[in-house]
């Protein structure tokens, strides 16, 4: 996951205020996962189903 190439979005409710805030990157090979605050940091690669159930066990 190169972040000089790799289009990175946030949420839209985020904010410059300090709250905590992950981006999000559709890559060819699944979803790409980042800590906004510090984006030279660790990322993580799900596959596109992994996504789906974390996010909508978030949601629950």
């Amino acid at each position: 996951m190169d972040g000089n190439v790799t289009q990175w979005r946030k949420a839209s409710r985020s904010n410059d205020t300090g709250g905590s805030c992950v981006e999000v990157a559709t890559l060819p090979q699944g979803v790409g996962v980042r800590d906004s605050k510090d984006p030279d940091g660790p990322r993580l690669l799900l596959s596109r189903d992994a996504f789906r159930t974390l996010t909508a066990n978030l949601k629950r």
